[in-house]
Order: C-alpha cells, then structure tokens, then sequence
C-alpha cells in the first residue's frame, strides 16, 4: 500500500423569539519515521501506513438510552439550517455529544468502512471525554476512524501549546485507534512547509479513497468535525478580521501573526470547514455567552465572526450548555 508520510445539549432563559424551541430525545512527502520519539515515547507521532488492521472490535454492544433535559432550537446560519441544543451542564452536553459522535461513527462506517474525523483544541478535547466510556467506549469500532486536525500549533508535538498533546492526552491515549490513522502535523517543518505537507496528506487520502470529495464544492469532504469556539468568536485558527477568514482556494494554510499564542499555526479554510457533512460546536461556558449571543441572538450584524461562517453542506448542531446560551 501507499503510504502518506507526513511527520506528521432543563431549558435555559426563554430563548430569542427568532428560535423555535421544542424538546429533545435521545432515543506523501517522507517515508514515516518510527512511531516511538525520546521525547513522547509510546505515542502515535505520525502520518503513517494508510492501511487497516484486521482486528475489529465488536459493534454489537448495545448502547443505553441517556435522555437529558435539555431545549433545541432550529436556526438558518448562512445556507444551513442549524440544530441548537442547550444542555443543564457540560457533563449532559458531553454524553449528548458522545452519542452523537457515536451515532454517525455507526453511519458511517456502514457506508464507506471509515470515518473521518476532524477535531480540534480547547475545551472540545474535554467534552469527548465520555466517548471513552461504556456504552460508546464498547460499540464504536475504533479500527475505523481516521482522526484529523482543523487547526495545529506549529511547536513540538510534545510542548503544552500542542493540540495533538491535548487530544492525545485526553482522548487518543484511551482508544484502540491504528496509529496509522492518526494525521499530526510535521512539527519539524516551518508553519508554511507544514501546511503544504498536510494537504498533500489530503489529496492522497482522496486517491485512496479514505477521504471523499465533495461533488459540490471539490474540496474535501470530511464525515464530520468537531469544533470548539473561541471566546473571540474564532473557529479553526481563523480569527475575527484576519484575511485568512476570506481565503478561497487553499485547503490547508498558515498563519504566522496569530493574535493568540503561538504565533504559527496551521489551519484548515473555510472552503473546507464548509464542505463538511456534519458539524457539531460544542460551546460550554459562560465567557461564550455574549458571542453566542450575537451568532444566534437577534442581533444583527453585517460583520460576521468566524464561527458565523461556520455553514456546512450537511448538518451543524450547536451543542450549549445552559451558561454558555444565557443570553439568548
């Protein structure tokens, strides 16, 4: 086989009126190097064989209902209708978030034997921590899944700025997934490098057929991402009034003058982020409120946020917690 190698939601505060509420149920650019490092022994460091393993875990588990008390609301967000769901607490939104997870993962996987799976920093890594426990732990199979990220840090995959650490540390170092399908950047390249060296990861995953191509748009179709926010409104490492929010034609860029540290990053673009064929923002906290506000409010506004940009071909859902929507 070929090989890609990069070195690689108890009802809130009544809702603005422009949301109808009703209750919710939950029925190739270097050979790899070796997966081992002085600094991060025993982790999956890179882009390796893009190959399946035999071994599959058993997707006969049966999963447990989890109902929450919780609100959704349905709002138009560019050219998607989007599901907001508001949750008592971030330990409800996680489990809603896990069987939503789990539930595509089970879709998918059904359709075309993979799942991609794009993630990003932050608080998100936090939220899918209950996909690391029965039921959805025993009923995904693992073997299967394809993890990505929307946006890195370009530091050492061991440093704390690092998102492949975080999602290591917090959710990776706990699954059965193929190292193989693990997509860090090459943190031995500058910003620029690493960015051209992950969409040639892209572009090789859609020859093999990991990845599909949107029909719509031929930018890469990822089955869903998973996304945090900024309290600034940003998504990905796309900021209120940077120029890389208008980008058009790259799929994978870079971005040395972030106004949050680190400076050098990479990220995936709007193009991309939009040709998804799900989209879930999980969003806790009440430092998020006003943003939710004025993306989900009534107030209206000609200056969009990044994460008002956020308009997939597919689905979105806004996953809340009762906090972070106490304004709306």
């Amino acid at each position: 086989m070929a090989e890609c190698a990069l070195n690689l939601a108890s009802s809130p505060p009544a809702l603005s009126a422009n949301l109808h509420i009703s209750p919710t149920r939950f029925s190739p650019l270097r050979r790899t190097l070796p997966l081992t490092s002085p600094s991060v022994a025993g982790k999956p460091l890179f882009c390796s064989h893009l190959h399946r393993r035999n071994s599959v875990l058993s997707t006969n588990s049966s999963r447990s209902q989890f109902r929450t008390k919780s609100s959704m609301a349905e709002k138009m967000t560019g050219k998607s209708k989007a599901e907001v769901k508001v949750y008592d607490s971030e330990e409800e939104l996680a489990v809603a978030l896990a069987k939503y997870s789990a539930d595509l993962s089970e879709k998918f996987c059904k359709e075309r034997d993979a799942f991609t799976v794009v993630v990003s920093g932050g608080s998100l890594v936090k939220s899918l921590r209950k996909l690391v426990e029965p039921p959805y732990f025993d009923s995904i199979d693992w073997s299967k899944w394809h993890v990505f990220w929307v946006d890195e840090r370009v530091v050492p995959r061991d440093h704390p700025d690092s998102n492949y650490l975080l999602t290591y540390d917090g959710f990776l170092s706990k699954i059965p997934i193929p190292a193989g399908h693990v997509y860090a950047i090459n943190d031995a390249l500058s910003a620029e490098a690493a960015a051209d060296d992950y969409e040639t990861c892209l572009r090789h995953l859609i020859k093999s057929k990991i990845l599909d191509i949107s029909k719509e748009s031929v930018f890469p179709k990822f089955d869903v991402m998973l996304l945090g926010m900024g309290p600034d409104g940003h998504v990905a490492s796309l900021f209120p009034g940077h120029p890389l929010v208008h980008e058009k034609e790259k799929w994978v860029t870079f971005i040395k003058d972030s106004p949050k540290p680190p400076p050098n990053r990479i990220t995936f673009t709007f193009p991309v982020i939009n040709s998804s064929a799900n989209i879930a923002l999980a969003i806790v906290g009440a430092g998020k409120a006003d943003v939710v506000y004025k993306s989900l409010g009534d107030d209206i506004s000609s200056d969009l946020l990044p994460v008002q940009m956020v308009s997939p071909e597919g689905e979105l859902v806004w996953f809340l917690d009762k906090v972070a929507a106490l304004k709306l």
